[in-house]
């Protein structure tokens, strides 16, 4: 609980926590070389098989402006789907929105930021143009029965403006859920959050919207990110965080941003701190591992590097 509640506050906790897997597109945005489209989909197929609820499988933005995604298109056509998992794509227009839905993407993401400086740098916009842009995006996807995300980048740090202040995200917040976002997911995108930056986050993001619409979403460049998690999970029962295989990402827009945080590693905390986690990590770890010929560096998880070689079962540790 928090060390502010009351003793006979109920326990905010949920024990089954849920892993949006973005490493397909965000953990591979930034990477220089192109990696092979049939390499991509046997990557979201393996991670299909790993348990985790949502793959964000690319994103329909300008070839240009991405080229490592510019076969999304392709990417979703290949994939095999399973039942139960969410397919999902970040998508920044109304010419994004026409590609997701005629690969039948199940869910969008909007992308925009509580730094106005970022937000110029990244999306070439304002924070309010940025939120007109997408006014369309968010009406079109719902009337398609698309459920939308709602991404709040730099919500902690930004690597230009430093601390930013948590009224500042919830205002971008509100003004997404406004929109007709139907869940918010809010980014330390350059990884220098610590336990009680997360805390002043939540404690002004909570009243605004219910745990069940909010998922976070760490960089691990300080080593922090799976503290940041398990203060959010235990704390304050977030039950939703987006996770990279194999920890790949980086921010093209956030110089010396690092990988998000690894999702055998949050899995592997989450599990041991009591959650129900449905992830097998290691079976996370050898997805990762389908890449890494093609990756300008290793993977950089911890369990990566303990069950190289290994058939070790690290998920069955006792809570």
């Amino acid at each position: 609980m928090h060390p502010n509640a009351r003793s006979d506050e109920p326990d905010p906790r949920s024990p089954h926590v849920r892993i949006i897997e973005v490493s397909p597109r965000d953990g591979l945005q930034n990477e220089p070389g192109i990696i092979p489209t049939d390499d991509k989909v046997a990557f979201v197929n393996a991670l299909s098989r790993t348990g985790v609820g949502e793959i964000e499988v690319g994103s329909f933005v300008s070839p240009v402006a991405v080229p490592q995604l510019a076969d999304t298109d392709e990417v979703f056509r290949k994939i095999e789907r399973v039942p139960g998992v969410i397919y999902s794509a970040l998508v920044p227009n109304e010419r994004g929105l026409e590609r997701a839905r005629a690969v039948s993407a199940q869910k969008i993401a909007v992308f925009t930021a509580a730094s106005e400086t970022f937000t110029q740098r990244n999306i070439k916009a304002t924070i309010r143009e940025s939120l007109e842009r997408f006014r369309p995006v968010v009406a079109g996807a719902k009337r398609d029965g698309m459920v939308v995300r709602g991404y709040v980048s730099t919500a902690v740090f930004c690597p230009y403006e430093g601390r930013i202040a948590p009224t500042r995200v919830t205002e971008v917040m509100k003004r997404l859920l406004d929109l007709g976002a139907d869940e918010i997911s809010l980014g330390d995108t350059i990884g220098k959050a610590a336990p009680a930056d997360v805390r002043r986050l939540l404690d002004a993001a909570l009243p605004c919207l219910s745990r069940d619409r909010l998922s976070l979403h760490f960089h691990d460049t300080y080593g922090m990110a799976v503290a940041n998690a398990l203060t959010a999970w235990w704390e304050y029962g977030v039950e939703a965080f987006d996770s990279s295989a194999g920890g790949l990402g980086g921010c093209p827009y956030a110089p010396g941003a690092s990988g998000n945080v690894a999702t055998e590693d949050l899995v592997y905390a989450l599990k041991a701190s009591g959650a129900t986690v449905p992830v097998n990590e290691i079976q996370v770890v050898a997805a990762a591992r389908r890449l890494v010929r093609h990756l300008s560096r290793g993977l950089t998880s911890r369990l990566s590097a303990l069950t190289i070689g290994t058939e070790c079962r690290v998920g069955d540790q006792e809570p």
